[in-house]
């Protein structure tokens, strides 16, 4: 087919510097150029690890994310606990549940960013 990933992740924002800041502050994310094409080309892209991806529709009455939300984000994170004490330490609420993590699918964190938007933290099983 030609697909070889996702390219990009393009959403509104109230405040997208402000949101962009906080991407690249809190989870290391280079948050690219705005609209217009402005800003260094170096800090357009975002070099992630090859590992699994999941590209999954839910239907319209999930509980999975909140109901006023068209998206989640899933992050795969190298280090979960690490980085949930540089979040907690942040001030950023963190949901975690026993019953997200297991064996064979990993472990799991929820955040949200500023604007409200849901954001999961993966750490895919040893192996995977």
């Amino acid at each position: 087919m030609g697909i070889t990933g996702i390219g990009g992740l393009f959403f509104r924002a109230a405040d997208p510097d402000a949101l962009s800041l906080w991407y690249r502050t809190h989870l290391g994310i280079s948050a690219g150029c705005n609209t217009e094409g402005e800003g260094d080309p170096e800090d357009w892209w975002w070099r992630t690890a090859a590992g699994p991806t999941v590209f999954a529709p839910f239907r319209a009455t999930t509980d999975y994310f909140p109901a006023d939300r068209q998206w989640m984000v899933n992050l795969r994170v190298d280090g979960l606990d690490a980085l949930l004490d540089r979040l907690r330490a942040a001030g950023i609420e963190i949901v975690t549940k026993a019953e997200w993590d297991s064996l064979e699918t990993g472990r799991f964190a929820r955040i949200h960013d500023p604007e409200g938007n849901p954001i999961e933290l993966w750490e895919p099983p040893a192996g995977l």
